[in-house]
C-alpha cells in the first residue's frame, strides 16, 4: 500500500478557528502543477474569511497570494526548480463571459484560498495555464504583491492612461501605492496622491508621485489649482469610503475618467449624482485580474519600473498566520503589506 504523502498548513475550520495541521499533500494530475510554496501575502479577503464575513466551506486552506517552485508538472518551458507565481482566478473556458474574453467575471469561476485550499501551506497544485515564471531578478520576499499589481494592472488596462494626462490616486494604500507607479510608468503628469496618512504620503511621494495632500474638501481645491481648474484627467478612487468617492467625483474634470477600485459595500449614500451627468463621466469599474495582466506586470517589476520591496513591512513565517491576520485587523499606521515565509 502507497503511503498517503502529507504537508504541514494552515487550516481554518471555522471562523476565527485556524491553527496548524497535517493534511493529505495534493497531487498533480493532467496539466496541473505541484509548487511547493515558499511565500504567500495576507490580505483582506483572508480576514474576512478568517472572521466568517465571507462564507467558506470549512476545513479551509485559505491565502491566494502565493509563489513558489515547481515540483511536478514539468513541460517545454517549465522544470524543476522554477520559481512561478500563481494566478488564482479560475474560470471554466465555457460560459458567454469566457468566450468574450471576460474570464475574471466568470459565474462559474472560484478563487484558490476561498473556494478551494489555497497558499498557506506546503504545496499547491495549479493548472498550467495559471502559472507564470518568475525573472531571477524578482526578490522572493515581494513576488506574492505582484498578484495585488495585477488587479491594478487591469484597472489601468481599462483606462488606457497616456502621457501628459493628470492623474489623482485617492487612498493610498498597499493598491493605491502600485496606481501612482502605474501612471507614472505610462507617462501622466502631474501624478497626486491623496490621503490623511502623512507617512503613506511621503511614501507616496519616494514612489514618483508629483503632489501628495491630505484628504478632503481641501484635496478637492489642490486638485483644481494643481490642473489649472480643469481639475483631473483620470482619478482612481482606492478607498471604497463613500466620502471619499464624492470627493473624486468633484475633483475629475469635464469628460474625464472615474475608476472605481475601491470596494464598497454601502448600499446608501450621499453622492454628488449630478456631476455624473454634468460632467459625462466615464466610469471603469474593475473586479480582478486576468491571465493577461501577469506578464506586464511581472515585466515592470523586474525592470525596477514598478518597485514592491518598500511596500512590504512585515515578514512573518507561515505559523504566525493568526498573528499576521490580527495585524489586519488593527488600524495602524505604518503597517502596510505582510507577507508569509515558508520554512520548510
Amino acid at each position: 500500500m502507497t503511503k498517503t504523502a502529507l504537508m504541514k498548513a494552515m487550516v481554518l475550520r471555522g471562523p476565527r478557528e485556524l491553527g496548524p495541521a497535517e493534511v493529505e499533500r495534493p497531487a498533480p494530475a493532467h496539466n496541473q502543477v505541484l509548487v511547493r510554496v515558499t511565500h504567500s501575502g495576507v490580505c483582506g479577503t483572508d480576514l474576512h474569511i478568517y472572521e466568517g464575513a465571507i462564507p467558506a466551506r470549512y476545513p479551509l486552506i485559505m491565502g491566494h497570494e502565493m509563489i513558489g517552485e515547481v515540483v511536478e508538472g514539468e513541460d517545454a518551458t517549465l522544470k524543476r526548480g522554477d520559481r512561478v507565481i500563481v494566478d488564482p482566478a479560475m474560470y471554466c473556458g465555457m460560459c458567454v463571459n469566457c468566450r468574450a474574453g471576460q474570464t475574471n467575471l466568470c459565474p462559474n469561476g472560484s478563487l484558490v484560498g476561498r473556494d478551494s485550499n489555497g497558499g498557506f501551506a506546503d504545496y499547491l497544485v495549479a493548472p498550467r495555464t495559471h502559472v507564470y515564471p518568475l525573472p531571477a531578478a524578482i526578490d522572493s520576499s515581494v513576488a506574492p504583491l505582484i498578484q495585488v499589481a495585477t488587479t491594478c494592472m487591469h484597472g489601468h488596462h481599462r483606462m488606457n492612461i497616456f502621457p501628459g494626462q493628470s492623474v489623482v490616486v485617492v487612498g493610498l494604500g498597499v493598491a493605491g501605492q502600485i496606481h501612482v507607479q502605474l501612471a507614472k510608468a505610462w507617462g501622466a503628469y502631474p501624478v497626486i496622491g491623496i490621503t490623511r496618512s502623512a507617512y503613506k504620503r511621503n511614501l507616496a511621494g519616494q514612489l514618483g508621485a508629483d503632489i501628495t495632500m491630505s484628504s478632503g474638501a481641501e484635496a478637492v481645491r489642490g486638485v483644481k489649482e494643481a490642473t489649472d481648474g480643469r481639475g483631473a484627467d483620470v482619478v482612481i478612487e482606492c478607498t471604497g469610503v463613500p466620502s471619499a468617492l464624492a470627493d473624486a467625483m468633484n475633483m475629475v474634470r469635464l469628460g474625464g475618467t472615474l475608476l472605481l477600485f475601491g470596494i464598497t459595500s454601502a448600499t446608501q449614500a450621499t453622492l454628488p449624482f449630478y456631476q455624473l451627468y454634468y460632467k459625462e463621466l466615464n466610469v471603469v469599474n474593475t473586479r480582478a485580474a486576468k491571465g493577461e495582466d501577469f506578464p506586464p506586470t511581472i515585466d515592470l517589476v523586474a525592470r525596477g519600473a514598478l518597485k514592491l520591496k518598500p511596500l512590504v513591512t512585515h515578514i512573518v513565517p507561515l505559523h504566525d498566520l493568526e498573528k499576521a491576520i490580527g495585524m489586519l485587523e488593527s488600524d495602524e499606521d505604518q503597517r502596510m503589506k505582510v507577507i508569509l515565509e515558508n520554512a520548510q
